[in-house]
């Protein structure tokens, strides 16, 4: 807390929340209030007497209906959902099996090892999709959900790697040599003391791996072409804009529809996602 005079703490500290919170807000709101918006208030003039640009006098549902009748919005829920789960287990299984044996096992080039796979994590993924575009046409994976299912993990396992080598090197090796000495395999020392400990650090991999797998864009907008097959960030960006014609009502609607599942995993697991930042450990 800042201490000292009251101006103090109102010029260091609320005007500066505040307006961080108004800055990071206000997209929100814009598409909260534009997806109930009725298309007669949103192509208003911004000249006109009657127009209300932070608010509406008549809410309508009608561009939510517009997504699930006149869209298949419904399935590119369901594509998003069910590629991020399998991404991101995948992803959380092989990146805490790492995580661990180069935070712990004493093996040569262990720290060389794991910066290679924090810069892997670095390279970007505009560059990557043209090698793996021939490896899905060689499989023949095109246009399905297991197209992307086995190439998120190219950038979220060095990530989840990366994160779960520095929460595992904060757990104290104390906990897991007294399970040793107690004679229990590493094997037993991992799965039944170092992962209960580590789960704050898990779930932050696994919210950093949803919501990157939730919001990808650059693979799925390659890889997938059928209609029903893409997910929401494609599927609304590419049916909702034709041309140069913005439908602004239905695009609102999906962005907010959109970002609803990932707003609730957070919620669900802040304190366990705060946690796994920080790489705190209780004891």
């Amino acid at each position: 807390m800042i201490e000292g005079a009251p101006w103090r703490r109102w010029v260091f500290f609320y005007i500066p929340l505040t307006l961080f919170v108004f800055v990071l807000l206000f997209p929100f709101y814009w598409m909260l209030i534009t997806t109930f918006r009725p298309d007669g208030e949103l192509y208003q003039p911004w000249n006109s007497p009657r127009y209300q640009p932070f608010w509406t006098s008549n809410p309508t549902l009608e561009h939510i209906k517009y997504l699930f009748n006149e869209t298949l919005f419904a399935d590119w829920l369901w594509n998003t959902m069910f590629i991020a789960a399998i991404s991101t287990v995948i992803s959380l299984f092989c990146g805490v099996l790492a995580g661990y044996a180069l935070s712990r096992l004493n093996f040569p080039f262990a720290g060389s090892l794991g910066t290679g796979i924090f810069v892997t994590y670095l390279v970007p993924q505009t560059l990557l999709f043209i090698p793996l575009a021939e490896i899905i046409r060689n499989f023949k994976l095109g246009d399905t959900p297991w197209s992307l299912i086995l190439t998120y993990p190219t950038f979220l396992i060095p990530f989840c790697t990366w994160l779960m080598m520095g929460y595992f090197k904060a757990v104290p090796r104390e906990l897991e040599e007294c399970a040793r000495i107690d004679g229990a395999s590493r094997v037993q020392a991992m799965l039944y003391i170092i992962i209960p400990v580590a789960i704050p650090g898990i779930l932050s991999a696994g919210i950093f791996a949803f919501t990157l797998s939730w919001n990808e864009f650059i693979y799925a907008l390659v890889f997938l072409s059928s209609p029903g097959e893409k997910t929401v960030p494609v599927g609304v960006t590419s049916e909702l804009i034709r041309g140069d014609v913005f439908f602004w009502g239905p695009l609102m609607a999906g962005a907010l529809l959109g970002s609803i599942p990932v707003a609730m995993v957070y919620s669900f697991f802040v304190e366990h996602y705060v946690s796994g930042l920080t790489g705190s450990v209780k004891g």
